[in-house]
């Protein structure tokens, strides 16, 4: 992916609604919890860049985790509202299970894109609930991972197929 070449996927975050500029979409979920190593979802959002895609991205810079988790705070309600309504529209949901967190948000999130099949999961091998998330993935046939490298390739070639040889040409 060299720098002479524009970056076409467009990137909303929460709560944002603008106009999606591509058919073709991706969910961000995961787990949010800050690691040691490098944002994951940033490093899939660089991978697919040149793709004419739209990323939905979940994190909220401005979020305050004081925030009560209460469907009557405004905030919050905003913020659910608007993960539902992103994961339902989006063609590819990307669901990261790292280590070191229970991730009771992103096991949801797994379950509600399982059946539609539309899930593409990395599941480090440390997660607390890697068997969960083994047999729901084998179950409903989604591509599972054990790391954000493997988790970009299968990505971007899953969107690739979407986009068809179009994206063949980028």
């Amino acid at each position: 992916m060299g720098d002479s070449q524009p970056r076409k996927a467009q990137v909303i975050r929460a709560p944002f609604r603008p106009i999606v500029t591509y058919h073709t979409s991706v969910f961000l979920a995961g787990t949010t919890s800050s690691t040691s190593g490098p944002d994951w979802r940033q490093t899939l959002t660089d991978a697919i860049s040149l793709l004419p895609v739209t990323v939905f991205n979940p994190l909220r810079p401005d979020w305050d985790s004081t925030w009560r988790e209460d469907p009557e705070f405004e905030p919050f309600r905003e913020q659910v509202q608007w993960e539902l309504d992103m994961q339902e529209k989006a063609d590819v949901v990307v669901v990261y299970f790292g280590p070191g967190t229970d991730a009771p948000i992103s096991l949801l999130e797994l379950g509600l894109c399982a059946r539609a099949g539309k899930g593409v999961v990395a599941c480090h091998k440390e997660y607390r609930k890697r068997g969960n998330v083994l047999m729901v993935c084998q179950r409903f046939g989604l591509d599972v991972v054990d790391n954000v490298d493997d988790l970009a390739s299968t990505l971007v070639r899953k969107l690739e197929g979407l986009l068809g040889p179009a994206a063949q040409g980028r």
